[in-house]
């Protein structure tokens, strides 16, 4: 039996668990939720199992009917379409402001980010994914516009599942690979240089060619 973590509270504990289990696949689109089950599985009581999934609800990630019956919620080309389009624009909205609003301490955590990047593969797991959006959160930091990060955050909370799939559908080339890892270098570095015009293109890039992308292309298969 899996008991909490002494740091959290029971809510958020039950919360941050449904969650990684959720984005990570453990818990796949469609999946009926057995509440009393997974309840005694985290060894809690159904109440707090009850609030995390209201809130996952509320984030789109689980529907609950009519009945309290939860499901997690299913995938689709129309969804992982309309989170592309918004990414296509808030992306390099972010990067291109972190280039002229970013600290000394924002470009010591940039630099860090970029080092723990390795390259995504079919095997990948749910941690490497944490690695990458580690990366892009030290962009959306030093952008210092609360508001877009917030909704940029939301965003990968959702785009994580449609990139395992795009993932999973068209595994990277070694050229793939050695694209994505230097368009990683070239938007740590305009950003660190302060060269906005370069750091706003070189994402809105580093997007089109992203696997949230592919996962569109393979949804609509």
């Amino acid at each position: 039996m899996t008991n909490p973590r002494p740091a959290l509270t029971k809510n958020a504990y039950v919360y941050e668990e449904l969650r990684r289990r959720i984005l990570a696949g453990e818990l796949i689109p469609g999946q009926s939720i057995s509440q009393e089950q997974l309840a005694a599985e985290l060894g809690v009581s159904t109440t707090p199992l009850r609030e995390a999934l209201r809130r996952l609800d509320a984030e789109g990630l689980v529907t609950i009917d009519a009945h309290r019956d939860a499901r997690v919620s299913r995938l689709n080309a129309e969804e992982a379409r309309s989170l592309f389009e918004v990414r296509e624009r808030l992306d390099p909205l972010a990067t291109k402001l972190a280039a002229t609003r970013r600290t000394d301490a924002d470009i010591a955590a940039i630099e860090a980010a970029l080092k723990e990047l390795e390259p995504l593969s079919t095997s990948t797991g749910f941690e490497s994914l944490l690695v990458h959006r580690a990366f892009h959160r030290s962009i959306y930091t030093a952008s210092h516009n609360p508001l877009l990060m917030t909704l940029l955050e939301g965003l990968w909370d959702k785009a994580d599942r449609y990139r395992m799939i795009g993932l999973r559908s068209k595994p990277d080339s070694p050229q793939d690979q050695e694209r994505v890892r230097r368009e990683h270098i070239e938007i740590a570095e305009a950003v660190i240089a302060g060269d906005a015009r370069t750091a706003e293109r070189t994402m809105k890039k580093h997007v089109l060619g992203s696997l949230g992308r592919r996962a569109i292309a393979a949804l609509e298969a």
